[in-house]
């Protein structure tokens, strides 16, 4: 007997339980595959901002000056530009204030620092544990589909007095394909999820080298002003 054992077929003559969970793990790879062109190109973008900032600022322009053009340009600017922004502000807060005590300045400088460095990695991080929650769970989806499946197989079976490879076959291969969609919605993912895992890495120590060496440049001037002073 010539049975028709194609993927559309085996997916419409499922059972609407295990065609429900078909239907969600499509939903869910789609889902997948959007956050994770979302998630490259911001990754990219932020690469190519923190790059900016990055040459604008060893390039020998004044921290005033950059100072300024970051609070112009901060709805556009990069991670990095913005933690300069917030450590250069509290810089110059607690300086107008007349405190010229190095350590409180530098205290300052650095918590501020630190808070807007917490608060780009969240944004950084957008997306990333969805991505986990995909790759983890999508395989386990598909198997309840695909147990699903074949106890209805083995149930419609058991009215049956002849039981053979062709008639238990089309049950089972239904079964199976809940499986190859919950796999093709969490390999995407795993490997996506790794990817950006380890662009985040980068993108993290990037940033803590740069406040340390922006605070490096903050204590040489307080030094410089104190010497001055005296």
């Amino acid at each position: 007997m010539n049975q028709d054992l194609s993927i559309l077929h085996l997916v419409l003559n499922a059972s609407a339980v295990v065609q429900l969970v078909m239907l969600l793990l499509v939903v869910i790879s789609v889902s997948s595959w959007a956050a994770i062109f979302r998630k490259l190109f911001a990754l990219k973008r932020v690469k190519s901002l923190n790059d900016g900032f990055e040459r604008e600022f060893w390039s020998g322009t004044s921290l005033n000056d950059l100072f300024g053009a970051a609070a112009k340009n901060a709805r556009h600017s990069g991670p990095m530009e913005r933690i300069f922004a917030s450590g250069m502000r509290e810089y110059q807060k607690l300086h107008e204030r007349k405190i010229i005590d190095a350590s409180t300045l530098m205290d300052g400088a650095r918590r501020a620092m630190r808070a807007s460095f917490q608060r780009e990695m969240d944004v950084v991080e957008t997306n990333l544990s969805f991505l986990a929650s995909v790759g983890s769970v999508s395989p386990y989806v598909g198997l309840f589909g695909t147990v699903w499946g074949i106890m209805h197989a083995f149930t419609g079976l058991a009215s049956l007095q002849t039981v053979t490879l062709s008639t238990v076959a089309p049950g089972i291969a239904e079964a199976l394909v809940a499986t190859a969609i919950g796999l093709f919605a969490a390999i995407p993912a795993v490997v996506a999820y790794n990817r950006f895992a380890r662009d985040i890495d980068r993108i993290a120590i990037r940033l803590e080298t740069f406040i340390e060496e922006f605070s490096n440049i903050l204590q040489r001037n307080v030094g410089a002003q104190s010497a001055s002073g005296h």
